[in-house]
């Protein structure tokens, strides 16, 4: 087995988006042949272990059936993550932890403007998100300390996932400090936030700068479908944090 990502596509219909997840987060592209849908399914085996991570494009009912009989220890068996060709959802289906699917999902879904959908429990369980905005190059250290401020008391294991613009994608403070903390980053574009303004104190700055009234309140707030603000935007040394909490998690 080596390290390299490998992605499956089982329709040609998927071609635009496997080449977008490839030149994203690189990997093994293996296209679909004329061959029928129970031979491609044998094809899968004979490459299922060639890789430490897979992103099967296609649906979820297929991604099971291609799997049976492969799956036999969660330590050893590859990571699987399911895209759908549409690209709405990036599911973490096998391996979550010991694969590092869970982190993939968010790769994916990053790479192609998804939902990753986490069903872990000490992931899923987990009640806070929080949004981050930061200037140019801000440390890790700096963004640790913004953070934990704005958390008042609660602690960094209650937070699910990191969010923001996707300008601010690789920011290496703020790649640093999720990577300390072992929290994913989701990342949404500029046209996903504007479409929902939803800050309480606009930034002139922010608006100067990249075009939009705020980002950690939008970004916390679009990463908890279910929650509301229990820290609006709060700076500390140039960094800005708000954090959301999912009401059923209480």
């Amino acid at each position: 087995m080596n390290d390299a990502l490998g992605i499956w596509l089982v329709r040609p219909q998927a071609r635009d988006i496997g080449a977008l997840v490839q030149s994203c987060l690189g990997g093994a592209l293996y296209l679909p042949g004329p061959d029928a849908r129970e031979a491609q399914k044998d094809r899968f085996a004979l490459c299922y272990r060639a890789h430490r991570q897979w992103v099967l494009v296609a649906a979820s009912g297929i991604a099971v059936r291609f799997l049976a009989g492969l799956v036999q220890d969660k330590v050893q068996d590859p990571a699987v993550v399911v895209l759908d060709e549409a690209a709405r959802h990036a599911i973490a289906l096998l391996g979550g932890h010991e694969g590092g699917a869970n982190r993939l999902a968010y790769r994916v879904a990053d790479a192609v403007g998804a939902v990753p959908v986490i069903t872990t429990a000490t992931e899923a369980l987990k009640p806070l998100s929080v949004g981050i905005g930061c200037r140019r190059n801000a440390s890790v250290d700096a963004i640790e300390a913004a953070v934990r401020h704005a958390l008042q008391g609660r602690t960094l294991g209650e937070v699910r996932e990191v969010a923001t613009v996707d300008l601010k994608a690789r920011e290496p403070g703020l790649l640093a400090f999720c990577e300390r903390h072992d929290l994913p980053l989701r990342v949404f574009s500029r046209e996903a936030l504007a479409a929902r303004p939803m800050t309480t104190r606009p930034s002139s700055w922010v608006r100067q700068t990249i075009g939009l009234d705020g980002v950690c309140e939008p970004c916390a707030l679009l990463t908890c479908a279910r929650g509301g603000l229990v820290v609006p935007k709060t700076t500390w040394n140039g960094v800005a944090v708000a954090v959301a909490e999912d009401r059923c998690l209480r």
